[in-house]
């Protein structure tokens, strides 16, 4: 149970997939620039579904099907529809079931999410096992909706202080990204991984 804890706590801080590995940058720093605080919401909270998903899917398909076979190699063409098939389906579920939440114009960032195969290719190359990816998967979600949750916030307060001409959009965000990135690396000693 410990090292369940210390996978899902290591993903989500010491080793995030936006800010240590970046897998995941361009969401947030898409997302950071005028979308509003619940679609932000919405969208970690459809992004950490789809890493469970797709990583435990894939680690299914893996030890079921490709492992016996001996068809490991071909892990990144079975992975891919796999981490882009669920993106349809999980959105209308989601708007179905949560009427009021403002989930259109996610679809793109679900997509083109590098996260989602990344970490699925990952999670395969490093033998984890089907609990311990599962905890992988929701500390990487959970890690991603908190960087896009922060970055939101930085963005609010760098939009009301003055700031030179050339710092603004994109300059701003992409340097708050690498000094939050270095924040983000004091956890490397708390959770050894």
């Amino acid at each position: 149970m410990t090292e369940l804890l210390l996978v899902l706590l290591s993903a989500a801080l010491a080793n995030n997939i936006v800010l240590h590995q970046a897998l995941a940058i361009d969401p947030p720093v898409r997302a950071a620039d005028a979308t509003p605080r619940r679609q932000l919401h919405a969208l970690g909270l459809a992004t950490l579904v789809l890493l469970v998903l797709a990583v435990s899917g894939s680690q299914l398909l893996l030890n079921v099907v490709l492992r016996p076979l001996q068809l490991e190699s071909l892990r990144l063409l079975v992975f891919l529809p796999l981490c882009v098939l669920p993106v349809t389906p999980l959105l209308d579920l989601a708007q179905r079931r949560w009427r009021d939440w403002p989930l259109v114009g996610l679809k793109p960032l679900l997509l083109g999410n590098a996260a989602v195969l990344g970490l699925s290719l990952h999670a395969a190359d490093s033998a984890l096992g089907p609990l311990q990816s599962l905890a992988l998967s929701l500390g990487s979600g959970l890690g991603f909706w908190l960087v896009l949750v922060l970055l939101d916030d930085l963005q609010q307060r760098i939009d009301s202080e003055a700031l030179p001409q050339a710092w603004r959009g994109l300059p701003v965000t992409l340097a708050s990204t690498g000094i939050m990135a270095m924040a983000f690396m004091g956890f490397n000693g708390m959770f050894g991984r």
